[in-house]
């Protein structure tokens, strides 16, 4: 099955062109071709993405890069067409469904059998999992063992196993999930004020750096003493698997208010260490509690190398898989919603054809 895929939730719009195959247990995927284009300059002035700009850039842009995965004088024959129907910014979304319902009318005069599907964009990250270089284009098939608090050691690193503890850390979202199954799982917790990729934007911006800041943070990290300051870790000792990262960012705020002369590479690196250390211990935790024999990161913090060292580590000592896409697939794009989309397909499910900013997963 070929798939045309469309990303416009937030501030990059994408489209890909993926073929896939195989069943919910043994899905593969080829990626055709993936084009992005980035907004970062547009809303760098703001300080943040302005979602009316937006959908402004997002209309210009997606006909231009719809253009690039045509063949020059070909018609683009796909079996599907996937779109981001929700969470993100509505006008934005907006933009992309409406694209997409206009290619698919388009293409259905040729293709009656063509598919119009509505794709979670936190199931897209969920799902980008299977786009390690681990199981792209590979015939094994993902394990799915019986549940149990004491499973018996395995091997490391191996294919994606279940039951398994996926890690979803972006810039709006921070969420565990306990997965039992690829199509079955339960929300353990998520951050109950701001998303952690929200709150290294904004530790940037306090010192000084322009939108967007979490790569910023981690290079400053790099140079700097991770002990130089204890910053809280708030909700680490919390029974539950929720996140709290507003308190985190205004003792940031206070301390640079007071200690206005602290090297900017110390701070950055005491807030990464502090923000990461609730992450990694809650999803050890729960990996422990519910027997997961994999760890499965994604979303645009899963860029993060200190993140991925340090659950890396915990997959080696507790001696499960540990899997997060290639940096490229890490971030928004449309590859990962063409996964999600055949996914959706397998399950026989779809969405409504409607914006929604504050889908669930």
């Amino acid at each position: 099955m070929k798939i045309l895929a469309i990303e416009t939730s937030c501030d990059d719009t994408a489209i890909a062109l993926v073929e896939a195959s195989g069943t919910t247990s043994a899905p593969k995927f080829k990626v055709l071709k993936s084009v992005i284009s980035s907004q970062i300059e547009v809303h760098r002035p703001w300080g943040g993405v302005v979602p009316n700009l937006a959908k402004r850039e997002h209309i210009k842009n997606l006909p231009k890069i719809f253009d690039e995965l045509k063949v020059k004088g070909e018609n683009l024959k796909v079996d599907a067409v996937c779109v981001t129907v929700g969470p993100g910014l509505e006008p934005a979304l907006w933009a992309g469904i409406t694209f997409a319902k206009e290619i698919y009318e388009r293409l259905k005069v040729e293709n009656k059998k063509l598919k119009l599907i509505g794709v979670n964009h936190l199931e897209g990250h969920l799902y980008s999992f299977l786009l390690s270089q681990k199981t792209v284009n590979s015939k094994s098939k993902l394990l799915i063992t019986k549940q149990t608090k004491k499973p018996n050691p395995i091997p490391y690193p191996l294919n994606p196993t279940f039951p398994a503890i996926a890690l979803i850390v972006s810039g709006g979202h921070t969420i565990l999930l306990n997965m039992q199954s690829p199509i079955k799982w339960k929300k353990l917790g998520e951050t109950k004020d701001d998303a952690v990729g929200e709150s290294f934007d904004k530790v940037a911006k306090m010192l000084g750096f322009p939108y967007p800041g979490g790569p910023e943070i981690q290079r400053l990290a790099e140079k700097g003493n991770l002990n130089a300051i204890r910053f809280p870790r708030p909700m680490i000792g919390s029974k539950d698997y929720n996140f709290s990262y507003s308190g985190l960012k205004t003792s940031v705020l206070y301390y640079l208010r007071d200690n206005p002369k602290t090297k900017k590479e110390d701070v950055a690196a005491s807030f990464q260490e502090a923000a990461l250390d609730v992450l990694v211990k809650k999803t050890e935790r729960a990996a422990r509690e519910y027997g997961a024999r994999s760890i499965f990161l994604s979303g645009g913090v899963a860029a993060n190398k200190e993140l991925r060292r340090k659950l890396q580590v915990i997959s080696q000592k507790l001696q499960v898989s540990f899997l997060a896409p290639p940096m490229n697939f890490n971030t928004d794009n449309a590859v990962m919603i063409a996964v999600a989309g055949y996914m959706s397909i397998l399950r026989k499910k779809n969405r409504k054809f409607i914006a929604d900013g504050n889908m669930g997963i």
